[in-house]
């Protein structure tokens, strides 16, 4: 019995009528019958991997000359022609001349192209004269400072017979000058030497003189021990620096409380014995937070300004006896100091009433009083400050617990 085999699909082309092939694309069946036989072999899958490279091959070599006919000579015709001439002059061949911009008749360029901007910059011009600025509701030396770009200390400087070395006098409405530049305001006075003054602000004499706004000049000044200087005349010692005027009160001991006589009334005068504190320091008010001035030596105030309202406590920060009790002609207002007889003291000001007195022996959280707004003071709070035979003025945020 024969077996069946089922004719290929090319031995079907073949046995097609001539008429039939031709009017079904003969081509196309063609091709079909070559595909059939590259089956058979077993190259079918080969076939199609080579065929997917040649495509890819094809397209890409089709991209490369359309980039190439059209898009690339358009790109080297608007390249800036500075540009050729950098890439001609170079080492190797350094005789080319630089190729020049190419104006053509239309009033286009190739070459250099120029940015327009609109916007001009225009540098500050330096100022050489004292300006006056009105204080404004809520201004402080910080932010005046900051607005002229000088220092807080600058402020002060240029402004002692307005705010005298204190910030707490800084109020709305007042017209204070502010200087060029850093440094002091000097009023010249009768019998004043231009050394003794440069040396008294850390500057030469020649400071002083050069300065533009000053007006001075060598020629006229004369001899420096008694130079031609008007007196009254106002002078800018440029970044000269001097001490702050102190208007808190000095290191007052138990052994001598009348050093603090020319403070104010609150002076005590005798000496006094009492409890030595412990060297720990409690926080003296209620609140523990600020609602003023921060410990800021550059503004000459060494102490913190702590929030509060009307008739908080205040308290002993730790134990020792008190060798000022009363008004303080400096500003503080209602102040009390205690001296902890192992080398530190605190301050306590502005207080609406004292609970204590001259000589009186206090322990850590006493009350000593109660908060309140006297001397200059824009407010209820409690100044404080601390003062070490060692150290010197502190910053209390260093030290309370």
């Amino acid at each position: 019995m024969n077996e069946y085999k089922p004719e290929s699909s090319v031995d079907q082309i073949d046995k097609l009528p001539d008429q039939y092939r031709k009017a079904n694309n003969e081509p196309a069946l063609r091709l079909g019958k070559v595909w059939d036989g590259i089956l058979r072999v077993g190259l079918g899958e080969l076939a199609i991997k080579s065929g997917t490279a040649l495509t890819f091959f094809v397209l890409l070599v089709l991209v490369v000359w359309v980039m190439g006919t059209y898009y690339l000579p358009e790109q080297a015709v608007n390249r800036p022609v500075v540009a050729q001439a950098a890439a001609i002059n170079t080492e190797t061949t350094p005789n080319v001349p630089p190729v020049k911009p190419v104006f053509t008749g239309s009033g286009g360029i190739y070459g250099i192209p120029r940015r327009s901007d609109i916007h001009t910059v225009i540098a500050d011009k330096p100022r050489y004269d004292v300006i006056p600025y009105t204080v404004e509701v809520g201004d402080t030396i910080f932010g005046i400072s900051e607005k002229f770009n000088l220092s807080p200390e600058t402020i002060l400087w240029g402004n002692q017979y307005i705010l005298g070395d204190d910030p707490h006098r800084l109020s709305p409405g007042q017209v204070l000058n502010i200087l060029p530049v850093n440094g002091v305001y000097y009023d010249w006075h009768a019998g004043d030497g231009l050394n003794g003054v440069a040396d008294y602000f850390g500057v030469t004499p020649d400071d002083i003189i050069n300065f533009k706004g000053n007006r001075l000049s060598a020629e006229t000044i004369g001899d420096y021990m008694a130079p031609n200087i008007e007196v009254g005349t106002w002078l800018i010692i440029p970044n000269g620096t001097r001490e702050f005027v102190s208007w808190s009160a000095p290191r007052i001991t138990r052994d001598d409380p009348a050093v603090a006589k020319i403070m104010g009334a609150g002076s005590c005068g005798e000496i006094y014995d009492g409890p030595i504190g412990t060297g720990s320091f409690l926080w003296p008010a209620v609140e523990r937070y600020l609602s003023g001035f921060d410990w800021s030596p550059e503004t000459n105030h060494f102490g913190i300004d702590v929030a509060g309202d009307f008739g908080h406590g205040i308290f002993a920060s730790d134990a020792g006896v008190v060798v000022y009790a009363g008004w303080n002609d400096w500003g503080y207002g209602n102040v009390i100091v205690i001296d902890h007889g192992n080398g530190w003291q605190t301050l306590y000001a502005h207080l609406d009433s004292l609970s204590v007195g001259c000589g009186a022996n206090v322990y850590g959280g006493q009350v000593l009083g109660l908060m309140g707004s006297t001397g200059n003071s824009s407010g209820p709070h409690l100044h404080f400050e601390m003062r070490s035979d060692t150290y010197g003025k502190v910053n209390p945020w260093n030290f309370l617990n």
